[in-house]
């Protein structure tokens, strides 16, 4: 039955091509009004100078322009997404509000209120899978269940695949646009873009260069170029290596069918290099930790294994000093503080150090991997809870296929392994510039003669260490003794 009028509900998929709950929607209706909500539920969370917002302001005014060359517009509302959906689709008579599935616990409370709410009036909310190539459900061990283990999930993953390459096929929308509303003669003024200032937020201080499908565009294409050797540079956080494609797919500026399809024609033709099969794990994480998420959403405050909410977290003022310096990047550590210098100022940290930094904080400082967890939410650009909540639960060891308890990186190897040079530490920590061969991983290691050569006072230009890794090492393994016990 082709539907009337209908409202297509965007929200992590912040794009037109290779949509599919806009592909659907165009497909069985006569016209499709389109509409995103800054939704105040979730911005009431967020700080005056949360850099995600420019972002993201940036990504919904793009959006509005490629609905216009469609021929259609975009609706932007500011409030309650649970009660402006609803009453938009009324004063529309949208039958139908069409969304693609989202797969965190507020996101399915929400969604559940706003399909009551149209229920009630007579309406319908249809949500399709998008975000992901394969869901919780679909990728099933042998015997039906779940998995907890990743590698026989991507395993699994990879064989549904090759049974069913049609999973990446893309959802056109192009063919079928001319269903697309047009903009109104005169455009309401709460239909419009509000500015930031009037969403109660300050824009960026740094420009917005990456933001949108065209900013998600540039940067794969210049990650092409590199990927064949992406699993050889990965690690190593001064090089430009990675995809950066992270916060594009958080925000769905690009369809995550679009990398999969990529990887795979680039199989077939020959073109792939050895870094491409290791990016692909990456992309299967991600959906990894999506899928436990959505069966285990206790894991928001809990441990995915539950013997280790047993484990003590240090408290009191004396860890609330330490939780500080690590958060300003003053622990005297080089690596652990330029990784958060680069957080704290840009968004963005290296996938390699985010590992760093929290095992840093988990287990060198013996702090809850909750209250890291919730400094990178607010931090990160990126920022995704499946993907956050994963990573800090293997760095802390409490989570599904974790690093074991007893690992414990090492901050100064790390540094000497992956940084080598000190090329990283050395765009981050200024002062420690002049700093040469393995002092500047270490600086409080350096003999006198070098410090005053580099023109560095160890607590005066540069913190000395917090801990002593050794000694914190050892607490922790104490820390961790009482799981061997149980």
């Amino acid at each position: 039955m082709t539907l009337r009028n209908s409202l297509v509900w965007f929200r992590r998929d912040l794009r037109v091509d290779d949509h599919a709950a806009l592909h659907h929607a165009l497909r069985s209706s006569r016209r499709v009004f389109a509409v995103f909500v800054f939704d105040s539920d979730i911005l009431a969370g967020l700080a005056p100078d949360d850099r995600r917002l420019s972002f993201l302001h940036a990504c919904v005014h793009e959006l509005d322009t490629y609905l216009s060359e469609f021929g259609g517009y975009l609706i932007v509302r500011h409030g309650s997404a649970a009660h402006e959906i609803p009453r938009l689709a009324a004063e529309l008579d949208a039958e139908s509000v069409f969304a693609n599935h989202d797969y965190e616990p507020q996101a399915i409370a929400r969604d559940r209120a706003v399909l009551d709410a149209l229920r009630r009036d007579g309406r319908s909310l249809q949500s399709f899978k998008d975000q992901v190539i394969f869901e919780k459900d679909e990728v099933r061990t042998l015997a039906g269940g779940a998995f907890s283990v990743f590698t026989p999930y991507k395993n699994a993953w990879l064989k549904r695949l090759r049974a069913e390459p049609e999973a990446l096929l893309p959802f056109d929308t192009r063919p079928y646009a001319g269903a697309l509303a047009p903009a109104p003669a005169h455009a309401r003024e709460e239909d419009a873009l509000p500015d930031l200032e009037r969403l109660g937020f300050e824009p960026s201080p740094q420009p917005v260069a990456n933001a949108g499908v065209r900013g998600a565009e540039r940067a794969f294409e210049g990650f092409l170029e590199r990927l064949g050797r992406y699993d050889r540079e990965r690690d190593f956080p001064a090089l430009d290596a990675t995809s950066r494609l992270s916060v594009h797919l958080r925000f769905g500026t690009l369809s995550v069918r679009r990398l999969a399809r990529t990887l795979a024609e680039r199989e077939r033709s020959g073109a792939a290099g050895s870094g491409d099969a290791v990016w692909l794990s990456e992309l299967i994480w991600r959906e990894f930790y999506m899928m436990i998420l959505q069966r285990h959403p206790r894991v928001v405050t809990q441990s995915f294994k539950p013997a280790f909410d047993a484990v003590s977290w240090d408290e009191g003022e004396a860890a609330d000093d330490l939780f500080d310096a690590w958060c300003a990047g003053r622990t005297g550590y080089p690596l652990v503080d330029a990784a958060m210098l680069q957080l704290n100022r840009t968004g963005f940290m290296h996938n390699r150090l985010r590992m760093v930094t929290a095992s840093f904080l988990t287990k060198d400082l013996g702090i809850d991997w909750r209250r890291g967890e919730r400094y990178f939410a607010r931090r990160l650009l990126d920022y995704e809870l499946s993907s956050n909540n994963g990573g800090w639960q293997w760095a802390a060891s409490t989570g599904c296929d974790a690093q074991p308890w007893f690992r414990i990186f090492n901050p100064v190897t790390q540094s000497r392994r992956f940084d080598a040079s000190g090329a990283f530490i050395r765009q981050w920590l200024p002062q420690l510039a002049r700093l040469g061969g393995a002092a500047i991983h270490a600086p409080w290691l350096a003999k006198p003669a070098a410090l005053e050569e580099a023109g560095l006072v160890l607590g005066r230009d540069y913190p000395l260490p917090v801990v002593d890794h050794e000694q914190a090492r050892a607490r922790t393994l104490a820390r961790f003794r009482v799981l061997k016990e149980d």
